[in-house]
């Protein structure tokens, strides 16, 4: 009686200082992205004020009146928002598709493209830019992304699944691997064939990620992916925490492991998938974004996961931001600021780790 007492305390005082963590980190990164997406609005080839594109804002939102331009609102309303609100959400997907894998594999270093997504959607983009689709309705190119990056995650899975229908992590990591470079042979293939080099360079400008492409239509097809994606990850958050002490602890308390691990590979999946087939291949938000948070407000994915969503969209709407103002009026590509910044945290995370394990 007494061990389940003190057992229940603990669990109280655990659950607690959780969600003080949760609640701490939200308020941090929340208004984080409220300045980011001031900034963000406000900067660019056209620059606005911040108080008028705060009383634009407003406006829009049915508040008060604009103190802007009739261009200026236009700017503000048809491209701006809408540019934002793709980058959070596209980086709230990454950012907890991150988090996911890393728990699944138990692993630090995962991406989401560890599994092929990424490279099954840059083959359906560049299919449908070589063919001539893209040019034709703005629509192809995601759907040809989003159905390279779904093919992807299907072969990946059919060579990932067992004897007796369990999956093998090993086998679904090494199945990984082989998809994503035989997939990005045929794209580096399409690439160099095809002989119209305006076509060349729209799949390479592709291929570097980026967001200036956001209209509402895909802002309305992605959030709502988005937004239930992550809603059901968090319902699993604590599955996921069995799941880090391993498959036979998580299964004596009541886990489904098979089923548990399909759902959240396939949710994973499905939101690298959607932020694939609208801003290209962007890289290292899944990594750089959870590994930071975790090592500030722990390993526990009831309040990693919500504020992996939030880190992701903030860090990829500070990078776009960079990208459209570093170098104004020419722009550089997203994924190139999000690689600049990921691949030396990830040779951090590398060395890290050997070190940690004696092998550096």
């Amino acid at each position: 009686m007494l061990r389940t007492t003190v057992r229940k305390q603990r669990g109280s005082i655990a659950a607690s200082s959780v969600l003080n963590r949760l609640i701490l980190g939200a308020v941090v990164l929340g208004i984080g992205l409220l300045a980011a997406t001031l900034v963000a609005l406000s900067t660019g080839p056209v620059a606005i004020p911040f108080t008028d594109t705060l009383s634009a804002l407003l406006d829009w939102a049915g508040f008060g009146e604009s103190s802007a331009s009739n261009t200026q609102q236009a700017v503000i309303e048809n491209i701006r928002i809408p540019r934002v609100l793709l980058a959070l959400g596209a980086g709230a997907g990454l950012g907890v598709a991150g988090v996911t894998m890393q728990g699944l594999f138990r692993n630090p270093l995962a991406d989401p493209g560890i599994i092929g997504v990424s490279a099954g959607g840059a083959l359906g983009a560049v299919i449908a830019i070589a063919a001539g689709l893209a040019a034709t309705s703005t629509l192809f190119l995601p759907l040809f992304a989003f159905i390279g990056a779904g093919a992807a995650t299907v072969i990946v899975f059919m060579v990932g699944i067992a004897a007796g229908g369990r999956v093998s992590m090993a086998s679904l990591l090494l199945a990984g691997v082989a998809v994503s470079s035989f997939f990005g042979a045929i794209t580096s293939a399409v690439i160099i064939l095809t002989a119209d080099l305006e076509a060349q360079r729209q799949m390479v400008f592709w291929l570097a990620g980026g967001i200036e492409g956001a209209r509402w239509e895909s802002v309305r097809i992605v959030l709502p992916i988005v937004l239930v994606g992550i809603a059901v990850l968090i319902a699993f958050a604590r599955d996921l925490n069995l799941l880090l002490v391993g498959e036979d602890e998580a299964r004596s308390l009541g886990v489904r492991v098979g089923l548990v691990r399909g759902v959240l590979l396939g949710i994973a999946a499905l939101l690298t998938g959607t932020a694939v087939a609208f801003t290209g291949t962007i890289a290292f938000v899944g990594l750089v974004v959870p590994h930071s948070i975790r090592l500030i407000i722990g390993p526990d994915h009831r309040a990693l996961l919500p504020l992996s969503a939030l880190g992701g969209g903030l860090f990829l709407l500070i990078a776009d931001t960079l990208a459209r103002n570093v170098a104004s009026p020419v722009e550089i590509r997203v994924g190139i600021i999000t690689a600049l910044t990921g691949a030396p945290f990830f040779l951090f995370l590398l060395i890290r780790q050997r070190t940690r394990t004696g092998l550096l």
